[in-house]
């Protein structure tokens, strides 16, 4: 099963376009759910700069620092960046607990990774009162992050696909906190009946997900995925 990431085709969250305005962003999304915003950015420049061997070329030799991908992901692990890609950068085993599980994303050296931040263009809409902070991440096929919920954000895929599960804050998941989000689609997944089943949907290069505040949610990368996100705080 190492590896095997069923993909779902339906998307039960709503998706627009660049003829979305921010006003309509305010009234029917930014603070009641989310939404998948298609051709309102073009970071086709920064997708150019996150290849494999552009990467390795420019941040090969720096330490990154690594979260386990369980909930909470207390425990942290530096290593070289080569030394994951290279080594680290495998398909996720299902039989693997969070907390056995490194995944680099969010811990980022701003120093380092700002000029490649500086080419990145962000969603234009913002939270009245919020300022934006970037975390980028690259990950294996069938790894991701389990349920959790922050403040307000955006998430879009650079390379490969990523299919999210999302429940308001009312609406508490059944996960456990150290199961990785691929054994919960092959255990629990199944047995919800619809009224429980989350919101979802698979992101691909180009697309952007915006999520609301305290929004629950779950990600799984289905390829080898290269993603940034935008957090309002």
């Amino acid at each position: 099963l190492a590896g095997a990431v069923p993909e779902e085709e339906r998307c039960t969250v709503e998706r627009a376009d660049a003829s979305l305005t921010y006003s309509l962003f305010l009234q029917r999304f930014a603070f009641s759910r989310p939404v998948i915003l298609r051709g309102v950015t073009d970071n086709s420049a920064f997708r150019a700069l996150c290849t494999r061997e552009k990467l390795l070329a420019a941040f090969g030799a720096r330490p990154v620092r690594l979260s386990t991908a369980n909930t909470y992901s207390y425990r942290k692990v530096d290593v070289p960046f080569q030394d994951y890609v290279e080594q680290l950068l495998t398909p996720q085993d299902p039989a693997r607990l969070g907390s056995d599980t490194l995944y680099f994303f969010g811990d980022n050296n701003l120093t380092e990774w700002g000029p490649l931040f500086q080419q990145y263009v962000s969603p234009p809409f913002r939270i009245p009162g919020t300022s934006p902070a970037y975390s980028f991440g690259i990950a294996g096929s069938g790894s991701g992050v389990p349920f959790h919920w922050h403040g307000p954000g955006y998430s879009e895929v650079i390379f490969g696909r990523k299919r999210w599960f999302l429940y308001p804050p009312d609406k508490t998941p059944h996960f456990h906190p150290n199961e990785t989000t691929l054994a919960w689609l092959h255990h629990t997944y199944p047995t919800l009946p619809p009224a429980e089943q989350p919101l979802e949907c698979t992101l691909r290069p180009g697309e952007v997900l915006y999520f609301p505040d305290r929004w629950w949610h779950a990600t799984l990368n289905l390829d080898t995925s290269v993603f940034i996100s935008t957090f309002l705080g």
